[in-house]
């Protein structure tokens, strides 16, 4: 592999471990930036709200900045907000906190956007071995935030202020190693016509789009209610909390092999379907018997949500047939699906307090999976834009 090759693997991978920690570093460290900045818990979990929702509505901007400057570019600029976000919300006082922190999401929903399109661009023979890479440290850069945040405070003793400006840190070393790539010829900015309108006209659009909605919308309730749901059942906060890292944990096996093994074949429908499965019956093992084998309820929880999340972008970069079209399906397909994310946790917040209980808000998530699992077999057949409108 030459030095250019090492390189634009190296960027690549680390840029997508940046992905998730300015959000996923927040939870841990939540209880402390309350107490420092005088905010109510509903003002304290405001802060990931808007910061899912960001990733949501700003999606839309990754064709537009690519159109102009290209992806490689579009991605390092990415990079270099997110370092500015997470340094802004370091400073004193609350809007500095909620504006840094949308900046910062604001970047990520741009990259979110424009990593299929960069696999498709620079990988377009290793599609399905780079979206399992890529997925992989998505989850990887998530898990490691929330574990590492509280030992890392501890050990420097830079509190919470200190803890975000440092994540800036290998924002900007994924920024430099992705530097010769964004110097470099762009040759992701397309010069026909706008592809959204082709993208938007398709059933295929949308069928991948409902497929990235749904297991958004059941992943991100089981990353905020699990350790409620294990408490109410007897478990200990500290079991609790493990058990909540175990299927973090197991996620990244998954979202790095589902890709390679399903990106083979012609049809993704048997590994969408197969993994919607482990969805459900770990929502079963929840909702069924949350104190008995909870071990076991999380990794299979984790297969089928890892597998999920993974399936979805490996979608997004096999059903459309170039770059910039890679990059507008991903733009409707993601900015749809984390708007329909930030609902889930609400939603399913209110349904366990007017039943007093979580048997009526897990059967609405297996609800919601039944609808996944729908999607997912529409989504899951041959198809490209353009050349299938099935």
């Amino acid at each position: 592999m030459s030095l250019r090759s090492a390189l634009l693997v190296a960027g690549f991978v680390l840029a997508a471990l940046n992905l998730r920690p300015a959000i996923a570093g927040v939870s841990p460290l939540l209880d402390e930036i309350m107490k420092d900045a005088g905010l109510t818990p509903a003002a304290g979990g405001a802060i990931t709200t808007v910061m899912v929702v960001c990733l949501g509505v700003f999606g839309p901007l990754a064709p537009l900045l690519a159109r102009r400057v290209g992806l490689d570019r579009t991605l390092l600029a990415g990079l270099l907000v997110v370092a500015l976000g997470v340094v802004l919300r370091a400073l004193d006082g609350a809007p500095a906190l909620y504006a840094g922190s949308a900046i910062a999401a604001t970047a990520i929903a741009v990259m979110n956007v424009a990593m299929p399109g960069i696999v498709k661009q620079h990988f377009p023979s290793r599609v399905n071995l780079m979206t399992g890479v890529y997925s992989s440290a998505v989850v990887a850069g998530a898990a490691t935030a929330s574990a590492l945040v509280i030992p890392l405070e501890r050990v420097t003793g830079y509190g919470w202020r200190g803890m975000s400006a440092l994540m800036a840190v290998p924002a900007l070393a994924a920024a430099l190693l992705w530097l010769p790539q964004a110097l470099g010829k762009q040759d992701g900015r397309p010069n026909g016509p706008r592809p959204f309108g082709a993208v938007l006209r398709s059933r295929v659009t949308w069928y991948v789009t409902a497929l990235m909605g749904l297991q958004s919308f059941t992943f991100y309730v089981m990353l905020a209610w699990l350790p409620t749901i294990f408490l109410d059942a007897g478990l200990p906060a500290d079991q609790a909390g493990y058990l909540l890292s175990l299927t973090n944990l197991v996620q990244v096996g998954a979202t790095l092999a589902v890709p390679v093994l399903a990106g083979r074949r012609a049809s993704q429908v048997p590994y969408v379907m197969g993994a919607g499965a482990l969805t459900v019956a770990g929502y079963l093992g929840v909702l069924l018997a949350p104190a008995s084998a909870p071990w076991l309820w999380m990794v299979v929880l984790g297969v089928g949500q890892g597998a999920s999340f993974a399936l979805a972008l490996l979608l997004i970069a096999l059903r459309a047939p170039d770059p910039a079209s890679v990059t507008a399906l991903s733009a409707v397909a993601q900015s749809v699906g984390y708007v329909v994310a930030a609902l889930g946790p609400l939603l399913f917040g209110l349904l366990r307090q007017v039943s007093g209980g979580w048997t009526v808000p897990l059967a609405a998530g297996m609800a919601v999976l039944g609808a996944q699992l729908v999607a997912g077999w529409f989504a899951g057949r041959p198809a490209i834009l353009g050349k299938a409108n099935l």
